[in-house]
């Protein structure tokens, strides 16, 4: 079927609040490359939106699922537990970066983990204020939303938000935000709005991903814990999209020198399978009665399947190092593009998170425009790119891990070539 009749199908069946980038339909799929309904092949730059580190449809992920598969695929974890849940929470609980005893518990959606991070912490703290940033993306949930730091399309409509959540900006370069800047906001916070004994947690991403592939800078990283010691905060990290080997390390946090007491996961933990979690010091874990956690779905027997083995293969085939060699690669690529292209304004990334940043030569503001125009001209040569950013002036980039050389040296050109047309 031709893909423009399945979008009229599409707009008579589905609301316009479920927002669809691409006008194609996926039919198959295999690590980074991607099929549609017309039999077109892409290189898949999306990743699922930073879901697939380990490719589409890993042939360890595969048999891992189909394993399970033959032995049951729902009980409810709180109903009958299973040995594979408490497996893959002692891997996490070893593998994070937080040091002491520490406890794990998986739902479904990046969004879960962050609200159950914050009922953890209220449970912990007894209080209920949270502190979030400009530019942040927490989830789209009501609390999710009310965490989110950007106004457009995520909260447009929804409000009254959830009270006691609190903005302060987050460090921009290019909105010229300094690190001293954002720390005297909080500053002014706890004088002018909430008392820091009433704050319950802090949550920040280690690199910002809605908001522009923004990276944290170290020292704010470090003030901030200081300021979570100071006043008995808990320190969030929300790593929904920067875990899992993505930076260049299994977590962020590893990169910033500090540690959180509760880091939300999800995204590529599954390998394309819906799960998430909380990973969190013992006693913080702890916070919450019996039932207070939990879901009908949470920790599925096949996503943990799946997760297990999405493990293996970061450490078999070295996918931390992957990431940091694949980023390198692309950011030395894009920043030769700069005397051809000279809308670009920025090159930034953490192993192979990294973004492009594009603004109007003539004017030195985000131009979103460009970003969609080098989109749909992208995909037309068979590269799907995502867009991000407050302004939605920055492409960013979540191919897989495991994207051969040769594809990816393809996806290179395609992208250089759009870029300077």
């Amino acid at each position: 079927m031709q893909n423009r009749d399945l979008n009229t199908r599409r707009s008579l069946a589905t609301p316009r609040g479920v927002g669809v980038m691409c006008d194609l339909y996926a039919v198959r799929a295999e690590n980074a490359t991607l099929w549609d309904s017309t039999g077109k092949e892409y290189i898949d730059f999306a990743g699922g939106i930073a879901v697939l580190n380990t490719g589409h449809r890993h042939p360890k992920v595969k048999a891992a699922v189909a394993e399970q598969l033959e032995a049951f695929t729902h009980t409810a974890y709180q109903i009958v537990p299973y040995e594979s849940y408490v497996a893959l929470a002692e891997r996490i609980n070893a593998l994070a970066p937080i040091d002491g005893l520490k406890k794990t518990a998986f739902f479904t959606t990046g969004v879960e983990a962050v609200e159950n991070a914050v009922k953890i912490a209220r449970a912990y703290t007894g209080r209920s204020g949270v502190v979030a940033f400009t530019g942040s993306f927490h989830g789209r949930t009501m609390l999710g939303m009310a965490l989110t730091g950007k106004v457009a399309p995520y909260k447009l409509a929804f409000g009254p938000m959830p009270g006691d959540i609190y903005h302060v900006p987050f460090p921009n370069g290019t909105q010229d935000i300094s690190v001293a800047d954002s720390l005297k906001a909080l500053d002014l916070l706890f004088k002018s709005d909430i008392d820091p004994q009433r704050v319950a947690a802090i949550i920040i991403e280690p690199v910002q991903g809605e908001g522009g592939f923004n990276i944290t800078p170290p020292e704010l990283m470090t003030a901030l814990r200081k300021v979570c010691d100071e006043h008995g905060i808990m320190l969030i990290a929300d790593e929904v999209q920067t875990g899992f080997a993505r930076t260049g390390k299994l977590f962020a946090m590893q990169h910033h020198g500090v540690q959180a007491d509760l880091i939300t996961m999800a995204k590529s933990l599954g390998g394309g399978f819906p799960i998430s979690g909380v990973v969190g010091r013992a006693e913080v874990m702890d916070g919450p009665a019996p039932g207070g956690l939990g879901g009908t779905y949470a920790g599925n027997p096949l996503a943990v399947a799946a997760a297990h083995a999405v493990l293996d293969v970061i450490e078999e085939e070295q996918l931390c190092a992957r990431a940091e060699q694949l980023g390198r690669r692309l950011q030395d690529h894009l920043n030769k593009l700069r005397p051809r292209c000279p809308a670009i304004a920025d090159v930034r990334g953490l192993g192979s998170m990294v973004a492009l940043e594009l603004n109007d030569p003539a004017t030195g503001k985000p131009d979103a425009a460009a970003v969609k125009r080098v989109q749909d001209e992208a995909i037309q040569r068979g590269l799907i790119l995502l867009s991000c950013g407050v302004y939605g002036n920055v492409l960013r980039f979540l191919y897989p891990l495991t994207i051969p050389d040769a594809q990816f040296a393809q996806a290179l050109d395609i992208l250089a070539d759009v870029l300077t047309a």
